[in-house]
């Protein structure tokens, strides 16, 4: 009180701090005013504090209780650990996070412009999708129900690898060393050096070799031979008829067998020849090129119709 000692009661009033009312503090809060009534941005009361105007605080700030923040938070520097945070909405322009811990964070709607994470070492749960605009991203186990991809780059998969429903290559040329295809739709293969299908494969187009030819086409069926008799070799010695072969056309080439040729019974050195007449009709022809005349036995026609291109 020494720069009040020699001045007179009313020339200090600039100089004292009063409050508002004339009771002194009591439960509500009251605004600090100099002598001469000019009112400060402060207010006291016996259970709080309050301030209109900017609060700076240049040491620690401990605060045990409930935090109510306004418009924005805004963290310098340094790590932010938070126990429980609730977040109705947050609109986040550019957040660098070197090191945030997170018991708990409920955040109803979140729009951040720009965004470094660094690094995320423990299990990450994501929602409904993940965007990746840029740069490279490896993950090291990845578990997805449903995944769309637009685009992937995937250098080489060494290990073994499983695929769903359908694998899909848009341009270039593929090279499989080894693949094992339950079912396999294929419009064209370039190059298989081992191709394993357990049960069906539908091939386009199959090019055999380095430089090809490639099969377009393969059609086979069966028809039923009843017993027939050719003569000796003359003029008369051949048998012949016609099978449907669905699918055939009259530039394939038709190979086939009767399965009852070579038993113990009939003819033998018989020669049996197919070819195409019509689109879905085969002709064949049973010939006996030696002296003995004979019978053919009954049996089942098998026949493969197979077209190629150069």
């Amino acid at each position: 009180m020494p720069t009040l000692g020699t001045q007179n009661i009313s020339e200090s009033y600039p100089q004292l701090l009063k409050t508002f009312g004339t009771g002194g503090l009591d439960g509500n809060l009251q605004v600090i005013t100099d002598g001469d009534n000019t009112s400060s941005a402060l207010s006291l009361s016996t259970t709080g504090v309050q301030s209109t105007g900017s609060l700076a605080v240049d040491g620690t700030s401990l605060l045990s209780g409930i935090v109510t923040f306004g418009t924005s938070l805004t963290a310098s520097t340094g790590t932010a650990t938070i126990g429980t945070l609730s977040v109705g909405t947050a609109t986040i322009s550019t957040a660098t996070i070197p090191s945030v811990t997170l018991s708990t964070a409920t955040i109803s709607t979140a729009s951040i412009g720009t965004a470094t994470i660094p690094l995320q070492l423990g299990e990450v749960t994501f929602g409904s999708n993940i965007t990746a605009s840029t740069g490279t991203a490896t993950i090291g186990t990845l578990s997805a129900s449903t995944a769309t991809i637009s685009t992937a780059t995937i250098p080489l998969q060494l290990g073994a690898v499983t695929f769903g429903s359908s694998i899909t290559a848009s341009t270039g040329t593929n090279t499989l060393g080894t693949v094992n295809v339950n079912t396999a739709t294929i419009g064209t293969i370039s190059t298989l050096n081992g191709l394993s299908v357990a049960t069906t494969a539908t091939v386009g187009t199959l090019e055999i070799g380095a430089t090809g030819p490639s099969i377009t086409n393969a059609s086979y069926g069966t028809a039923a031979f009843t017993s027939a008799t050719v003569s000796a070799y003359n003029a008369g010695g051949t048998t012949n008829g016609t099978v449907a072969l669905t699918g055939s056309q009259v530039s394939d080439i038709v190979i086939g067998t009767l399965n009852s040729l070579g038993s113990a019974t009939g003819s033998s050195g018989l020669i049996i020849g197919f070819h195409c007449i019509a689109n879905n009709v085969v002709r064949y022809s049973i010939e006996n090129p030696t002296s003995t005349a004979g019978t053919v036995p009954a049996g089942i026609l098998h026949m493969t119709a197979l077209r190629f291109t150069a």
